[in-house]
């Protein structure tokens, strides 16, 4: 049986090489579709993401106002009087990339072919409720850290699409916080930077990662699943999840054995369905 980090790596290689997927056979990117136009035509989906950051917006507040509270497990002690800040995800987070998905889809190509040219583009659209949020924080003295593992060399692409969506942002102060290695995606480390800084009042993303260790994220689906139920108290309080549909580790937890087709795949799926 192959650790889930070597099952991560493989993957990796598949996506890079479009194992699964071409412009002749799109039924690997195909799959995706219903997830995809969920997150672009469902009123469901952008009420979800208004509502957590409304709720966000109340525990930005109390956050402030409570010396003692930290929403970063990698906050050191002596944090009280630190400038206080928040640490937010940028893909599906607070930049919408529902059109680049739509683009796998259309094209059979699997990410990251095109993924470069797209952030370029600088033309993603903001997640619902993620304004408000922002400029509220900005508003009440707060540090916005933009935390995301795009590769350093789509920063200038990164930065001009958050500029061009008029989203609070200091180009003057290093708030963009990216992945400098291709195989390094733990944010851990980053989150201890800024910590070292800053009290850390809000966390927020839309994949585990964004808020544990690599370490303890990468397991099976079945022990995965009780990470959920291990942080409850910071769930909605100190850290809040956009829900991510179309892509995400949750899906990879499922292989024990990275399967080596498309069919293959379906019927993991499919046995790991609960009737």
């Amino acid at each position: 049986m192959k650790s889930l980090k070597h099952i991560f790596l493989i993957v990796f290689i598949i996506y890079s090489n479009n194992f699964f997927s071409s412009e002749e056979d799109k039924s690997f990117q195909e799959q995706s579709m219903l997830s995809v136009l969920f997150v672009q035509t469902s009123a469901e989906f952008a009420a979800n993401n208004i509502q957590t950051y409304a709720n966000a917006s109340k525990a930005l507040d109390i956050a402030l106002n409570d010396k003692s509270w930290s929403a970063a497990l990698e906050q050191i002690d002596d944090f009280q009087d630190k400038q206080p800040a928040i640490i937010i995800d940028v893909d599906e987070t607070v930049l919408d990339n529902s059109n680049f998905q739509s683009r796998t889809i259309l094209s059979g190509l699997s990410y990251p072919n095109g993924w470069k040219e797209w952030v370029n583009e600088a033309k993603a659209g903001e997640v619902a409720g993620v304004r408000d949020f922002l400029y509220l924080a900005e508003e009440k003295g707060v540090a916005i850290y933009y935390l995301t593992n795009r590769l350093e060399s789509l920063r200038e692409g990164t930065i001009k699409n958050l500029i061009n969506l008029g989203l609070p942002f200091d180009k003057n102060k290093n708030m963009l916080l990216m992945r400098k290695e291709e195989n390094s995606r733990d944010k851990t480390e980053r989150r201890k930077h800024i910590a070292n800084k800053n009290r850390i009042l809000l966390v927020i993303g839309d994949q585990l990662t964004d808020f544990i260790s690599t370490d303890e994220a990468y397991i099976y689906h079945k022990e995965r699943k009780k990470l959920a139920e291990k942080y409850s108290e910071m769930w909605g309080t100190k850290w809040f999840l956009i829900t991510n549909p179309t892509y995400g580790r949750w899906e990879l937890s499922i292989y024990e054995d990275f399967p080596e087709s498309e069919e293959e795949a379906i019927e993991i799926r499919k046995d790991t369905l609960v009737p």
